[in-house]
């Protein structure tokens, strides 16, 4: 039993000497790769609810005294949003800040991801009573729509967002590990070639000296790459925290619900809502299309 742990030790330390740098060098560049794609995941929900507020504070500014129902005005906010930011802008190919890239959006499921935000929002907003004189709890609703997307909770539609950003947060841990522990099987491995020494050849001594010492000033690197990756990835996971932004998402749509829930005078949701024209009719049509379609993609 011994000896096959001794065994299996050994082709640990001489695999794992060979190839731990490589394995770090490589682990990081996967980690910075999985960072940027939850950045960008999360900076394009945020710019769809900037686009949505932007609205909204037109609407305010068009119309400032309270009137019309809030369901449906904020069901035209964000089916509008939903219309100009994508149909819309795909019709006409317009380059400006408005327009969410076709590609970027294929690859992130970003337009699947806002129909079911929609779709989840109104479901939770379509019920609230407007004669109990409480303002609803907006910000649990809109952390509730983003924490349940199953779109916008996973990268590029496979990994979990979340359980992703745990990992990377703990890599930097796991990079010093690692490169202690390299340090320690490189230590491990040149260690029996100092039995090999002869004290009456000095010659051959230095020449063992020397190759030992080699070994364990490669075996050190180890450790110092594991804390250069370690900085490294630290800075990113700050500089690129998607914590911080989701928080601003979630506070930039409570906000926005609560202007246009403050600017109605009921929540019907039957009836037409004010000043809708044939544009805003076709954003609702387009919007209601779109989920028909995507619930039938994934039927």
């Amino acid at each position: 039993m011994n000896a096959a742990i001794v065994d299996l030790i050994n082709v640990v330390v001489v695999y794992a000497t060979d190839y731990l740098m490589p394995l770090l060098l490589c682990g990081f560049i996967l980690a910075v790769i999985l960072r940027l794609l939850i950045t960008v995941t999360i900076h394009r929900q945020k710019r769809f609810v900037k686009e949505f507020t932007k609205r909204v504070h037109q609407e305010i500014l068009s119309s400032p005294e309270p009137r019309g129902s809030f369901y449906l005005h904020i069901k035209r906010m964000l089916t509008r949003t939903y219309f100009e930011t994508f149909e819309l802008r795909a019709r006409h190919k317009r380059r400006n800040d408005d327009r969410i890239m076709t590609v970027g959006d294929r690859m992130f499921l970003i337009q699947d991801g806002v129909i079911r935000l929609i779709d989840d929002f109104l479901q939770q907003v379509r019920y609230l009573d407007r004669n109990g004189g409480r303002q609803p709890d907006f910000q649990g609703i809109s952390n509730s729509v983003f924490g349940s997307n199953p779109v916008f909770n996973r990268v590029l539609g496979i990994f979990s967002l979340s359980r992703t950003n745990d990992v990377l947060n703990i890599l930097p841990s796991i990079f010093i590990v690692a490169g202690i522990f390299g340090t320690f099987l490189g230590i491990m491995r040149a260690l029996p070639e100092l039995t090999a020494m002869d004290i009456t050849d000095a010659e051959a001594s230095k020449l063992v000296i020397d190759s030992f010492l080699i070994k364990i000033s490669f075996a050190l690197s180890t450790s110092i790459l594991g804390i250069v990756l370690s900085i490294l990835m630290s800075f990113m996971n700050t500089l690129l925290s998607p914590t911080s932004t989701y928080v601003e998402i979630v506070d930039t749509l409570n906000s926005a619900a609560e202007i246009l829930w403050n600017k109605s005078e009921s929540n019907d949701v039957a009836g037409a809502s004010d000043r809708q024209n044939e544009h805003e009719a076709e954003a609702e049509q387009v919007f209601d299309l779109a989920i028909a379609n995507l619930y039938a993609r994934r039927a």
